[in-house]
């Protein structure tokens, strides 16, 4: 009988994904013939683009894809990056400060291995992306968390000043997940001219950059502080954008020295990404973006009919509009878990899925009970009867 002591204290230390958790039981009910709607994962609902699916199936029936490739990725999607990046934010950089990796979340993993030691002080603002904080613990370092007292709910220098002793690295997404709130360009700049002050390493996340809505402005870091001979690291992948989950490919852009320390622990790890998913990144990234837009229109309307939908359910409300990404964090009053007799909102999620049958993430795992995080990238259909089935269950007596 295996107990716990059979394994790493590093494992033990690690709580399962949140989203992930919930997907896999809500995707166990409809395997057993339950009618469950599933908004538990940040995952779009539209089919790869078919010219990208096109450019990968030609890259293996031209041979591409059966080898192994450089370990940061083949230079022909490195150069695109390169280009895409100069295109987006006016910054010249060279193939060397950019590695590819298998998703944003190795990319995330690799850097917190690079960078952390063990009891560095990471700084990121509740609520979270869930695996941000595992990521920390894997790599050894500290978490400090700090909970913005705007209701945006953005990470701010007033927040990073309530921090003692030195802060190693900040971690802020943007758009944000769960909340979708964008940060303006003065707010990025403010984190930036802090992180550079206190000599702090900074990931700006922004896999959802080219996904705003409703006339709101994203700015890249890298429109604002180059990333040679400095610290700030970006993020960033074709998943959300380009409707690539599946294909799992991400990239970091840093100076070349963070780049050669991150290639030296993949070149362990992953070897490569996968080349067909490097070739399918190519084209997306050098192709028409027509499909990014059509999509990210569609979120836009999905969102303005989501959201008016659930700010009218008696007793759940979004403090504040996202204007990115796909997902509206929405809080569940006390009174409404009292009448329930539900104590949390991890109860009120698991009670949803068995009542409701919708699948949902509860706060808790994003630094912040009390809420729970709904993802709109399903069609407006899905979405609206699982508004109903929530308020159903909600308003049930």
């Amino acid at each position: 009988m295996l107990e716990a002591s059979d394994f790493s204290k590093r494992a033990l230390a690690v709580h399962p994904s949140a989203t992930l958790a919930a997907s896999k039981k809500a995707k166990q009910m409809a395997a057993d013939g339950i009618d469950v709607i599933n908004l538990g994962v940040g995952e779009p609902d539209f089919a790869t683009p078919d010219a990208i699916a096109a450019g990968a199936k030609a890259a293996i029936e031209a041979g591409k894809t059966s080898f192994y490739t450089p370990v940061g990725g083949i230079l022909p999607l490195r150069q695109a990056i390169v280009d895409r990046t100069k295109e987006l934010t006016g910054q010249v950089i060279s193939p060397n400060q950019v590695t590819v990796t298998t998703g944003a979340k190795m990319a995330l993993y690799a850097l917190m291995q690079s960078i952390l030691n063990p009891g560095d002080q990471v700084v990121m603002a509740e609520p979270y992306w869930v695996s941000y904080a595992e990521q920390v613990r894997l790599a050894e370092g500290k978490l400090v968390t700090v909970r913005p007292a705007a209701a945006d709910m953005k990470l701010t220098v007033a927040d990073l000043d309530q921090v003692d002793g030195p802060v190693k690295l900040v971690v802020f997404n943007n758009p944000t997940n769960p909340t979708g709130q964008v940060y303006s360009k003065a707010e990025v700049q403010s984190i930036l001219d802090w992180a550079k002050e206190h000599d702090s390493f900074i990931i700006a996340d922004e896999i959802y950059g080219q996904l705003v809505y409703n006339g709101a402005e994203f700015t890249s870091a890298m429109s604002l502080q180059q990333v040679a001979d400095s610290k700030l690291i970006i993020v960033d992948g074709v998943s959300k954008s380009y409707s690539m989950t599946g294909w799992r490919l991400g990239w970091v852009i840093a100076d070349e020295q963070v780049i050669a320390q991150m290639n030296k622990l993949l070149g362990h790890m992953t070897s490569n990404p996968a080349a067909v998913s490097q070739y399918a990144a190519l084209t997306a990234l050098t192709g028409s973006q027509d499909p990014v837009e059509q999509m990210r229109q569609k979120f836009e309307e999905r969102l303005n009919a989501t959201y008016a939908n659930l700010q009218a359910i008696p007793g759940l409300s979004v403090p504040v509009k996202p204007e990115g990404a796909f997902y509206l964090f929405f809080k569940v009053d006390d009174e409404v878990l009292q009448r329930l007799g539900l104590a949390n909102t991890v109860e009120f999620a698991t009670a949803l899925l068995e009542d409701a049958h919708v699948s949902i993430p509860a706060g808790e795992g994003f630094g912040m009970p009390g809420y729970l995080r709904l993802s709109y990238a399903k069609n407006q259909a899905e979405l609206d009867e699982a508004l109903k089935r929530i308020q159903s269950f909600v308003t049930k007596a």
